[in-house]
């Protein structure tokens, strides 16, 4: 609909070039060179059916496609899956992506050691609040150049760019222009991203924004994590509203009780 409303989508020589399906469902037929995506956000993919009750119900949804790397319900991970299988092996994409994929854990983790073993994970830009309709959403874009098979990994360096330390928009009164990612533009060098330069020093420049991190780095840390900030900042809390601030407590409060309901399902395992 939101393309529609924007003029994209006018039916061309009786052909409409939107498809309206489950994209998740199956392989693609068709390969591209380019795929620029945000998906939709939310961990889990879910169906509604009405149960033996005659209530309506939802459950998860997997999908069992034997050329994802592995089977989850979280659609976030499924469409990074997706997107690759969409490239030829010298397409080229660059996806929004909440920060769950940078560090969850299992599935979570077979993904990210795939995208860096079979694609070029280049590029993380690391995006501020307020630029989303929801308040408070943390998300980054990956970008990743598809590659043929091979017995190496094909990530050898991955630079990130934190636009989120110290940054903050909102819709209204101070929203993302343009011009505020002439930087990063800079920094990532698209005439040749391989003649890059760090702006960030251990001793001259501790909070430079851009920063390259070897395959080998990444690959030590705990579950491969991607969740990687080094600026020291101090967020003024003044400059958010009182709904970005609801919604911060939100935030903190659900991360606290997820590991509150980790926690008891140990200490049940103990006892058992």
């Amino acid at each position: 609909m939101n393309l529609f409303l924007h003029n994209i989508g006018d039916v061309y020589n009786n052909i409409v070039p939107i498809i309206r399906n489950d994209s998740l469902l199956k392989k693609p037929d068709t390969l591209f060179d380019y795929c620029l995506a945000n998906p939709p956000f939310g961990t889990k993919s879910s169906m509604k059916f009405t149960n033996e009750e005659g209530e309506e119900d939802t459950e998860d949804m997997v999908y069992n496609r034997q050329d994802f790397w592995t089977t989850t319900s979280n659609k976030q991970l499924n469409f990074v899956q997706h997107i690759r299988s969409l490239l030829k092996t010298t397409g080229r994409a660059a996806v929004v992506l909440p920060d769950n994929v940078l560090f969850e854990g299992g599935a979570g983790e077979v993904v990210r050691k795939k995208l860096l073993q079979m694609t070029d994970l280049h590029t993380i830009l690391r995006l501020p609040t307020g630029v989303f309709y929801k308040q408070g959403v943390k998300a980054n874009v990956l970008f990743f150049d598809n590659k043929a098979s091979s017995a190496i990994h094909q990530t050898k360096d991955i630079w990130i760019y934190d636009f989120r330390s110290g940054v903050h928009f909102t819709l209204k009164k101070n929203p993302l222009k343009e011009i505020d990612l002439d930087d990063f533009v800079k920094c990532y060098n698209p005439e040749n991203r391989f003649n890059r330069v760090e702006t960030y020093n251990k001793e001259t420049n501790p909070n430079g924004r851009f920063r390259k991190f070897t395959y080998e780095e990444i690959m030590a840390r705990d579950k491969t994590s991607l969740d990687i900030s080094w600026i020291k900042s101090d967020d003024d809390e003044n400059n958010y509203t009182l709904s970005e601030l609801l919604e911060k407590i939100k935030e903190k409060s659900a991360n606290i009780a997820a590991a509150v309901d980790e926690l008891e399902k140990i200490i049940g395992e103990v006892e058992e």
